[in-house]
């Protein structure tokens, strides 16, 4: 079994001590007002348990994570959608271009989805990973997409491939800073 807590300040009576014990009662996993939090032992030099900390275990898709990855896309959507210079790029560039700029864009939502909410806790939440990296990005290109139709900047029905290469063009950044606001809790 690999030791629990690998800092170096640990003292080695409380690492055997918590390599005795099954890590299920080391990281515990509970439910505290409706959200999922993990609960770890912080010790002493001596081995003893002092207190635990709780942390929240963010993994669960939630309405509040919902509304706080729309407001998060919508604070880089909105000057994004405005500048005539993204305009003209989904004008210009090649679909090619446009598609590598939509797979770079789920990579980097899905890295940072990752690292931040599943790193310690991939297992078993898979699911929940993929239904977040999807939801984060669909919102996104929602949120971009209603803001360049009011803005009459999507010419639906006359060139459909011109609009949905500015979604993906403006939904890059916009899908950046809805990942970023998700973090926050």
């Amino acid at each position: 079994m690999k030791r629990l807590l690998p800092h170096k300040k640990v003292s080695r009576r409380l690492s055997e001590r918590i390599e005795k014990r099954s890590e299920s009662e080391f990281h515990r996993t509970k439910r505290i007002g409706g959200y999922l939090h993990r609960i770890v032992p912080i010790g002493d030099q001596t081995g003893k348990i002092l207190y635990f900390a709780i942390k929240p275990l963010m993994v669960e898709l939630r309405p509040r994570d919902i509304m706080q990855i729309i407001v998060g896309a919508a604070l880089f959507a909105i000057p994004v959608s405005f500048t005539e210079e993204a305009w003209n790029l989904g004008a210009t560039l090649p679909l090619t271009n446009v598609l590598i700029l939509l797979g770079i864009s789920l990579i980097f939502v899905a890295m940072f989805i990752y690292f931040n909410f599943y790193r310690f806790s991939f297992r078993g939440n898979v699911f929940n990973y993929i239904k977040r990296v999807i939801a984060t990005y669909f919102l996104s290109a929602l949120v971009v997409t209603i803001l360049l139709t009011i803005i009459e900047k999507c010419p639906w029905g006359v060139n459909n491939l011109l609009a949905i290469k500015r979604i993906i063009i403006i939904s890059f950044p916009a899908s950046m800073s809805a990942t970023l606001s998700d973090t926050i809790k």
